[in-house]
C-alpha cells in the first residue's frame, strides 16, 4: 500500500481515546495516526472507502511485523456516516493490496474465493461469467460497487462482475456480509462487495526518484501466458503534479484463451477474449475533493451449456460502459457527499453460436442513471447522517419487458428492440451514531419506494452495536432488514425452456448476528453466528414430475439460514497464515420433485486457507487451499438428477520480486481435479501460468 504525503494538515498522534464520549469528534478534519493497529490477510476489520495506507516497520527475524494505519477522512462501508476503524460497530472483511498481489489469480472474481463467506460459482475461468453470492444467497442478492458507486446490472446478476478495471488497478476489496439495505438500498439483500481502485495523492507519487521537474509519474506493465492458449497483457500509468491538485490514471488490459474443452462437434465452446479500459481522475484541495472515473469492459466467450444442457455451442458477448462523478466537501458544520453515475450495458446471447437463422439471438441494452446525496454532522449526542438517492433503470430488449410503442433499431443488425421496461427507485435514509470510549451504537433506517408494481414507501431498519473489552477484544451484535427487487430477466425471460412471472414480489430479509473479535500484534481471530429469515425468495425452479419440464421464476416461499464463521490469521515479519471456516444450514418449504437453479443450492461447508512465506528477501511463495461442500442437485444432459460432490482445490504461486520487476509462475487446481460446481459445466483441470510485471518510469 502506498504512503500518502500530507502537506497541508498536521498529523495528530495518539494511542487511545480520552474518557470523554465525544473525544473522537475533536479530531474531525485532521489526519489521525493510531499506533499499533494490526492488519492481516482478509482481516475482519471495519473497512474504509476512503484512503487507507499501511507501512511496515523493519524488525528482527523473531519479532512480528508492526503495522500502522494512517487515516485521513476515513469512511466505513458498514455505515452511512464515516467512523474511525476502531470505532465501527459493523464488521467488514478486507482483502488488502498485499494479499491481492500475492494471490494466484487471474481476475477480480477469483480473489473473492478467498473470502470464506462468499460463494463464487464460475461457469468458466478468467472471469468469463461468475455468479457471486454471500451467506447462502444468490448472485442477484448482493450489491456490487466500484469505488462506492453501485454498478449492479438490473438485467441479470450473471454479468455483474464485468468490471472495467484490471487486478493491477485494485487497492483493496471490501466485503460487507449480511443485509446492507440501510447503507446501499435495493439489491443488497445479503451483503455488498466494494472494489476500491488505486488512487495517487496529489503532490507526489510513491517513489521520489521518478520525479521530473514538477510532475511525477509511475507506470506498470504485465505480460503472462499459460495453459489452453491463455495470454494476458496489461498496462497502467498515473500522473500527478506538485503544482496542481489534479491526478490522472489510465489503464488497459487484454486477455484471451482457447478454453479448456470443446463442443461435441469439435468447435470452441469455452474460449474467451476481452479487453478493459479504465480512467480515473481526481481534484483534491483543502476544501473540496472531486473524483471521477470512466471505464469500458468488452468480452465475448463460449458459454458452453451455461443456460441449457441441450446446447453446447452457446456464446455471449457483453459490452459495459461505466461513468461516475463524486464530490466531497464541508459547508459550515455539515459534511456533504454527492455522486452521480450512468452505466450502459449491451448483451448479445447466441443459443447456437453464429447461427441466428436457426435460433434468433437475444439482444439487450440496459441504462442505469443514479444520483445520491449523503450528509452528516456532529453534535453533542454523536454523529448523524441523512440523505436520499434516486436511481432509474431502463431496458430495451428483443424479448424482455412490455411491448414498446415504437421499436428501436439494434445497432449493427437489421432487427429492432421491441420490448422494454423502465422503473425508478427513490429512497431516503437516516442514521445516528453514538461513540463512547468502549461502546459504539449505529442505528437508522431506509425508506424505499419503487415504481415497479406500484410499490409503496417501505421502511427497513437496522442497528449495529459493539463493545470493546480492553485493548484486544471486541464483541458485536446487529439486526438489519433489507430487500431486493426482481431482475428484468426474472420478470420477463420466457424463452428457451424458461417461463417468467412479471408479478414477482420483492424479496425481503431480516437478519441477526453476533460475534467476538480478538486482535493483537500479528494475531487476529473472529467468530460469529448469524441467522437470516427471508421471505418471497425468487428462484428458477423445475418440476421434475412433468413430461417436458421448464424453468419457472417463482417467489419460493420462506428460507431460514443459520450460519457460523470462524477465521484466524497470523502475521510475522517473514510469513502470514490465514484459515477460515463457514458452515451454513438452510431450511425451507421444499418439495423433493422441485429442482432449483439458485436458492436451494448453497455451500454447506467452506474452508479456505492461505500461507505466504518469504524464505529470501526477494522470494515469495504462496499456497492456497479451498474445500467446498455444496448442497443441491442438477440434471445431467442424460436427464439424470445428480448431487454436487465435495471437492478441494490447491493453488500456488512463486514470485521473485525486485523494486523494478517481478517474475512469477502460478498454478490453479494443481491436483487436476475436474469438479462440477454449476450444473453441467465441468471446471478445468490444472492451469499453469507464467508472467512478468514491470515498474515503469
Amino acid at each position: 500500500m502506498y504512503k500518502p504525503i500530507f502537506n497541508q494538515r498536521k498529523a495528530l498522534r495518539f494511542r487511545q481515546f480520552t474518557r470523554k464520549g465525544y473525544a473522537l469528534f475533536a479530531c474531525l478534519g485532521r489526519v489521525v495516526t493510531i499506533g499499533v493497529l494490526s492488519v492481516a490477510t482478509l482481516e475482519s476489520a471495519s473497512a474504509a472507502t476512503d484512503d487507507i495506507s499501511t507501512k511496515t516497520e523493519k524488525t528482527s527475524d523473531d519479532e512480528q511485523t508492526d503495522k500502522e494505519a494512517t487515516l485521513d477522512g476515513v469512511e466505513i462501508t458498514g455505515s452511512r456516516a464515516p467512523l474511525a476503524l476502531g470505532q465501527a460497530a459493523r464488521m467488514v472483511t478486507v482483502l488488502s493490496r498485499e494479499e491481492i498481489q500475492a494471490a494466484p489469480v487471474q481476475s477480480i472474481n477469483d480473489l473473492l474465493k478467498m473470502a470464506v463467506g462468499v460463494d463464487v460459482r464460475q461457469r468458466g475461468p478468467i472471469g468469463a461469467q461468475t455468479d457471486v453470492s454471500i451467506r447462502g444467497g444468490t448472485s442477484e442478492q448482493i450489491t456490487i460497487l466500484l469505488n462506492g458507486i453501485n454498478i449492479c446490472d438490473p438485467q441479470t446478476g450473471h454479468n455483474a462482475f464485468d468490471l472495467p478495471c484490471d487486478v493491477m488497478d485494485v487497492e483493496r476489496i471490501e466485503v460487507l456480509e449480511g443485509p446492507a439495505g440501510r447503507v446501499y438500498g435495493t439489491s443488497s439483500l445479503v451483503g455488498a462487495i466494494n472494489v476500491v481502485t488505486r488512487r495517487n495523492e496529489k503532490g507526489g507519487m510513491r517513489n521520489e526518484k521518478w520525479e521530473m521537474k514538477n510532475e511525477k509519474w509511475e507506470g506498470a506493465a504485465r505480460l503472462e501466458g499459460g495453459s489452453y492458449g491463455y495470454l494476458s497483457a496489461a498496462g497502467r500509468i498515473a500522473l500527478t503534479s506538485s503544482l496542481s491538485p489534479l491526478t490522472s490514471q489510465l489503464s488497459a488490459s487484454y486477455t484471451r484463451s482457447d478454453g479448456y474443452q470443446r463442443a461435441k462437434s469439435g468447435a470452441l465452446n469455452s474460449d474467451y477474449s476481452g479487453g478493459k479500459v479504465y480512467y480515473q481522475g481526481g481534484y483534491d484541495t483543502k476544501d473540496i475533493r472531486i473524483d471521477w472515473h470512466a471505464g469500458l469492459s468488452m468480452k465475448g466467450f463460449g458459454s458452453n451449456t451455461f443456460y441449457s444442457a441441450k446446447y453446447d455451442e452457446q456464446y455471449e458477448k457483453t459490452t459495459k460502459l461505466f461513468t461516475a462523478l463524486k464530490i466531497n466537501g464541508q459547508w459550515s458544520m455539515v459534511n456533504v457527499q454527492c455522486a452521480t453515475y450512468w452505466n450502459r450495458s449491451h448483451d448479445r446471447f447466441e443459443l447456437i453460436r453464429g447461427s441466428e437463422d436457426k435460433v434468433p439471438f437475444n439482444y439487450h441494452r440496459t441504462d442505469v442513471f443514479g444520483i445520491n446525496l449523503n450528509s452528516y454532522f456532529d453534535w453533542l449526542l454523536g454523529r448523524t447522517a441523512l440523505g436520499a438517492e434516486f436511481r432509474n433503470e431502463d431496458i430495451v430488449s428483443g424479448n424482455l419487458g412490455e411491448p414498446l410503442n415504437k421499436p428501436i433499431p439494434i445497432s449493427g443488425t437489421d432487427r429492432d428492440y421491441q420490448y422494454g421496461l423502465n422503473r425508478s427507485n427513490l429512497s431516503f435514509h437516516l442514521e445516528h451514531n453514538i461513540l463512547l470510549r468502549h461502546f459504539t451504537l449505529s442505528a437508522g433506517f431506509i425508506a424505499i419506494k419503487n415504481t415497479w408494481n406500484q410499490m409503496p414507501f417501505t421502511i427497513y431498519p437496522g442497528i449495529d452495536a459493539s463493545y470493546r473489552i480492553g485493548d484486544h477484544w471486541k464483541v458485536y451484535a446487529s439486526y438489519n432488514e433489507s430487500l431486493r427487487m426482481p431482475s428484468f430477466t426474472e420478470l420477463y425471460y420466457s424463452v428457451g425452456g424458461h417461463k417468467a412471472d412479471k408479478y414477482l414480489k420483492p424479496e425481503e430479509l431480516r437478519a441477526v448476528e453476533g460475534g467476538v473479535k480478538y486482535s493483537s500484534r500479528g494475531v487476529n481471530v473472529k467468530a460469529s453466528v448469524f441467522h437470516h429469515h427471508a421471505k418471497n425468495m425468487i428462484d428458477w425452479v423445475m418440476d421434475t414430475r412433468e413430461a417436458d419440464p421448464i424453468w419457472q421464476s417463482v417467489n419460493h416461499t420462506k428460507v431460514n439460514t443459520l450460519g457460523e464463521e470462524l477465521s484466524a490469521s497470523f502475521l510475522t515479519s517473514h510469513s502470514s497464515f490465514l484459515i477460515s471456516y463457514c458452515h451454513l444450514h438452510q431450511s425451507k418449504d421444499q418439495q423433493a420433485y422441485l429442482q432449483s437453479q439458485y436458492s436451494l443450492e448453497y455451500l454447506r461447508h467452506k474452508v479456505t486457507s492461505q500461507l505466504t512465506i518469504r524464505p529470501m528477501e526477494k522470494l515469495e511463495v504462496t499456497v492456497g487451499y479451498r474445500f467446498q461442500d455444496r448442497m443441491g442437485t442438477y440434471t445431467s444432459t442424460e436427464g439424470e438428477v445428480k448431487s454436487y460432490h465435495p471437492y478441494s482445490v490447491v493453488d500456488g504461486k512463486v514470485t521473485w520480486k525486485t523494486d523494478t520487476y517481478s517474475i512469477y509462475i502460478e498454478g490453479n487446481n494443481l491436483t487436476g481435479h475436474r469438479y462440477v460446481d454449476y450444473g453441467n459445466v465441468p471446471q478445468p483441470g490444472a492451469w499453469v501460468i507464467a508472467g512478468v510485471k514491470l515498474a515503469l518510469h
